[in-house]
C-alpha cells in the first residue's frame, strides 16, 4: 500500500517557496509597524529613529502597497499547497485527509506556542481555517472562485449591517470583554496605559502572560475586521491555482494573468489610495462603527486582494526571465524555511522592540523599522541559505514534516 511522503526538492514547486518568502517579507515589515515597535504618529516622541515628515509618507506607502497584501499571498500559497498535496494523493490513490488532518493539528499546536510569545500570531487562525478549507475542496473550481470573490468582498456587507444593528458586533465584544477579564486575572491590569506600561517594564514572563489575555483581544479583532471571510476566501483561490496547475501553464492563462494586473493598476491602486487615506486620517470612525468605516471596508475589498494578485501576476511572469529568476531565487531559501523565519522574525522583533530586550517600543518610525526589517530579512536570506547546504528542511518544517507523516525525517543532506 502506497503511503504520502513529504515532497521531495526535485517536486517542489521552487516559484512557490519564491513567493513565499516574498511574502514573508512583507508580513514583517507590516508586523514591524503594529505588532512590534508599536509606533504612534499622535504621540509626536522624537528621538533618532523617528522622523516625522518622512515617517509620515512612509506610513502612507504601507498602508497602499503593505497593508494586507502580504497576508493575503500567504493565504493564496496555503491554499495553493494544501491543493498539491491533494493532487499528489489523487495520483497515488491515497486519500491524504488524515495527513491534512495530522498538518493541520500541528498548525495548530505551533500557533498555540507562537500565540505565548506574541499574541498577532497568523499560524494558529490558518489551521482552524484550514479544517474549513479540506470539505469544500470537493466543490468544482468555478464554485470555489465564486465563493471565494463573495467572501472577499463579504466584508461590506457584514460592516454595512453591524452598521444597522450594533448586536452584531457580539463575538467581537465577548472576546475583548474576556480578554480584559484574563488580562485583570493573570496580569492585574485594568487600562490600555497599565498594559503599555507592563510591556515597556515587565520581565519575559509578564509578557507571557500579556499575551493569554492578547489571544482574546486578537480574536476579537479579527471578527471585527472579518478577517475570516477575507482569508478564507484566499485560500479558496490559492486551492484552484494549485489544483488546475496554473503555474505550470501559464501560456495558457497570460491573458487572466494581464487582466489581474490590469485590474490591479486601474481599480485595486486607486482604492488602496482611498484606504491609505481612511486609515490615517478616520481609522477611529472604522472602529466605532461610523459611516466612515463603511468606505474604508469598501476600499479594502476592492484594493487589498486584488492588489495582492497582482503582485503574484507580476511576479509570475518575471519568473519566466532568466534574470527574473535569477532575482527572485533569493526569496527561495526563506520561504522554504517559512514557518522557522516568521517564528524568528517574532523572536528578533520581541528582543528589539519590547521592554525585556532592548526596549524600542515606540522609538522607532517607520521609515527605520522598514530598514530594520529588510536588514534581518537579508541576514535571514544567508542564514537559510547555510543552513539548506547542510540540511534538508528547517528546524521546525523538519518536526512539522516528521509529526504529519509519522516518522522522523531525514535531516541532514548526504
Amino acid at each position: 500500500m502506497q503511503s504520502l511522503s513529504p515532497v521531495q526538492h526535485n517536486e517542489r514547486e521552487i516559484f512557490m517557496d519564491m513567493l513565499r518568502g516574498f511574502a514573508i517579507l512583507g508580513i514583517f515589515i507590516a508586523n514591524l509597524g503594529s505588532g512590534f515597535s508599536f509606533y504612534d504618529e499622535s504621540l509626536q516622541h522624537t528621538g533618532p529613529y523617528l522622523l516625522p515628515g518622512w515617517d509620515h509618507k512612509m506610513r502612507f506607502l504601507h498602508a497602499m502597497f503593505i497593508e494586507g497584501k502580504f497576508y493575503s499571498i500567504f493565504s493564496l500559497l496555503f491554499g495553493w499547497g494544501i491543493a498539491l498535496q491533494v493532487k499528489r494523493g489523487l495520483a497515488k490513490g491515497i486519500d491524504v485527509t488524515p495527513t491534512l488532518k495530522r498538518r493541520l493539528t500541528f498548525m495548530l499546536l505551533l500557533g498555540a506556542c507562537h500565540l505565548l510569545l506574541w499574541s498577532g500570531d497568523i499560524v494558529f487562525f490558518y489551521a482552524l481555517l484550514g479544517f474549513v478549507l479540506l470539505p469544500l475542496r470537493k466543490f468544482s473550481n468555478k464554485a470555489l472562485l465564486i465563493s471565494g470573490g463573495i467572501l472577499i468582498l463579504s466584508p461590506i456587507l457584514l460592516y454595512g449591517l453591524k452598521l444597522a444593528f450594533p448586536v452584531l458586533n457580539f463575538p467581537s465584544e465577548l472576546l475583548n470583554y474576556t480578554g480584559m477579564q484574563v488580562s485583570s486575572a493573570v496580569s492585574h491590569i485594568k487600562s490600555e496605559g497599565e498594559w503599555f506600561n507592563l510591556m515597556k517594564n515587565g520581565s519575559w514572563w509578564d509578557i507571557v502572560k500579556l499575551n493569554l489575555g492578547g489571544f482574546f483581544f486578537r480574536y476579537g479583532d479579527l471578527f471585527f475586521i472579518s478577517r475570516i471571510s477575507k482569508v478564507l476566501g484566499m485560500f479558496l483561490v490559492g486551492y484552484v491555482i494549485g489544483r488546475s496547475d496554473f503555474y505550470k501553464n501559464i501560456a495558457k492563462y497570460k491573458k487572466i494573468i494581464y487582466g489581474v494586473i490590469a485590474f490591479g493598476v486601474l481599480i485595486a491602486i486607486p482604492a488602496n489610495y482611498i484606504l491609505a487615506h481612511y486609515m490615517m486620517w478616520y481609522s477611529m470612525d472604522y472602529y466605532s462603527l461610523k459611516i466612515n468605516g463603511l468606505y474604508q471596508t469598501i476600499a479594502y475589498a476592492f484594493g487589498v486582494a486584488p492588489l495582492a494578485l497582482s503582485y503574484v501576476g507580476v511576479l509570475m511572469l518575471f519568473c519566466q526571465t532568466a534574470v527574473g529568476k535569477k532575482i527572485l531565487a533569493v526569496f527561495a531559501p526563506v520561504g522554504k524555511m517559512a514557518f522557522s523565519n516568521y517564528i524568528l522574525q517574532t523572536l528578533v522583533g520581541s528582543f528589539v522592540f519590547l521592554g525585556p530586550g532592548l526596549g524600542y517600543m515606540q522609538q522607532v518610525g517607520p521609515v527605520c523599522f522598514t530598514i530594520f526589517g529588510v536588514a534581518i530579512f537579508c541576514v535571514q536570506i544567508l542564514i537559510s541559505s547555510l543552513w539548506l547546504k547542510w540540511f534538508n528542511f528547517g528546524p521546525l518544517e523538519w518536526l512539522w514534516r516528521s509529526y504529519t507523516y509519522k516518522h522522523w525525517q531525514v535531516m541532514r543532506k548526504g
